[in-house]
C-alpha cells in the first residue's frame, strides 16, 4: 500500500501464517452483476486463469479470436499470482472460435451471448478462497474475522494498485502536474497512474481516520454513502446518522479527488484540503485528468460477507466475499500481520 496503514484490529493478536505460497492458495471468483441473456451481439466468456494478469489474458483472447484488443473487455482486474475466474467480453461474431481456444494457463469454462457489452465495474463483488499456511493461533483468526464482520473492513487500496516498483502513484502526480514521464504511457497505463495517485491520497486519509478511531464514525461534514444504492449526503448531525452507520446502512466516504466528487464540509473538508496543500496541489489540478479523474467518493469501510473458516492441520482455509473494488489482501493483513 506504499505506506503503512494502521490496523483496524490492532488491539487483537494476529494469527500468523502466509498466503500465496502457490497460486492455488489464493482463488478469486467474480460475482457478476447480471447473467448473460443468451442473445445479443456480444459474447461473454467465463474464464479461469492461473498465474496470468487480466490484460495478458485479454491480449491472448484478442489474438485467438482475431479481434482488435480494444474489443475485448472485462469488468475488473484480477490477481496474477492466483487462480481466478472472471468474465471477458468480445463481439459475438467470434463465437465459432470459442471451442478451439487452447492455453496452458487459461480455460474457457463457458460462453454465452448478451445484448450489452461488458464494461469496467460491471460486477457486484468477488468471492475469495484463501489458504493460510502455518497458522500459529486459530483462535486469534476467529476473533479478527468476528471483529471485521461486525465493524467492516478498511476499504484501503492494496499494493497491487501501486505497481511492483511502487511508482504508479508518483507517475500519476507527474501527469497531473503536466510534467513528462520517463516513458510516455499508453491509455491504459495513463489511467492506471492517475487512479493510483487518487488511491494513495485516499489511503492517507483512511490511515488518519484509523489512527483517530473515526473510520467507522459519522463526523459532522462527512460525506456518507449508502451501501445499498450508492447515494450520498453530507452529515449535519452525527447523533442522527451514527445509528445508521452502526446498522451498516451508510459509511463515511473519503475522496477519490476530482471536480465532480461530492464536497465534504467543516473539519472534514479542511482535512482533505490540508492533504492536497501538503502535496502542493489544488483540487482544480484533477481537471487535467479529464474523464479519468472526474472524482468520486469511496466508503472508508466495506462489509465482510459469507465468512467461512476451516482448519486443515496447520493451515486455515478461509472463504469470504467483498464488494467490487475492495482488496482481500487488506483482510489478510489484519489476520496475519
Amino acid at each position: 500500500m506504499t505506506e503503512a496503514l494502521p490496523l483496524a484490529t490492532a488491539d487483537l493478536p494476529g494469527c500468523g501464517g502466509v498466503w500465496k505460497a502457490v497460486p492455488e492458495d489464493f482463488e478469486v471468483e467474480e460475482v457478476p452483476a447480471y447473467p448473460p441473456s443468451g442473445e445479443g451481439e456480444h459474447l461473454f466468456l467465463w474464464v479461469e486463469k492461473r498465474g496470468r494478469a487480466t490484460p495478458e489474458v485479454a491480449s491472448a483472447l484478442a489474438h485467438h479470436f482475431a479481434v482488435p484488443e480494444r474489443d475485448v473487455s472485462y469488468a475488473g482486474l484480477k490477481d496474477r499470482q492466483a487462480v481466478t475466474r472472471q468474465l471477458f467480453c468480445l463481439p459475438a461474431k467470434a463465437e465459432p472460435l470459442a471451442a478451439s481456444f487452447l492455453d496452458p494457463d487459461v480455460r474457457l469454462l463457458w460462453w454465452r451471448r448478451h445484448k450489452n457489452k461488458l464494461k469496467t465495474g460491471h460486477l457486484s463483488g468477488n468471492r475469495f478462497v484463501v489458504r493460510l499456511r502455518g497458522v500459529r493461533d486459530f483462535a486469534a483468526a476467529a476473533a479478527v474475522l468476528t471483529r471485521l464482520a461486525a465493524r467492516g473492513v478498511p476499504n484501503a487500496f492494496g499494493d497491487q494498485r501501486f505497481g511492483a516498483a511502487d511508482d504508479n502513484a508518483g507517475f500519476g502526480k507527474l501527469l497531473l502536474q503536466g510534467r513528462k514521464l520517463p516513458r510516455a504511457p499508453d491509455r491504459f497505463r495513463r489511467r492506471l497512474f492517475l487512479s493510483a495517485y487518487q488511491s494513495l491520497l485516499f489511503n492517507r486519509l483512511l490511515a488518519a481516520r484509523l489512527s483517530a478511531g473515526t473510520w467507522d464514525r459519522a463526523l459532522a461534514g462527512d460525506v456518507l454513502k449508502k451501501h445499498d444504492t450508492g447515494g450520498e449526503f453530507v452529515c449535519a448531525d452525527p447523533a442522527v446518522d451514527q445509528p445508521r452507520v452502526e446498522r451498516f446502512e451508510v459509511s463515511p466516504a473519503g475522496p477519490m479527488f476530482g471536480p465532480k466528487m461530492t464536497a465534504a464540509a467543516g473539519e472534514v473538508a479542511a482535512a482533505e484540503g490540508a492533504l492536497l496543500s501538503a502535496e502542493g496541489l489544488k483540487l482544480e489540478v484533477f481537471e487535467r485528468g479529464r474523464g479519468e479523474t472526474e472524482g468520486a467518493r469511496r466508503p472508508y469501510r466495506v462489509p465482510l460477507g459469507q465468512v467461512e473458516q476451516v482448519r486443515e492441520g496447520e493451515d486455515l482455509k478461509l472463504a469470504f466475499s467483498l464488494p467490487r473494488g475492495s482488496y482481500a489482501t487488506v483482510v489478510l493483513r489484519e489476520l496475519c500481520r
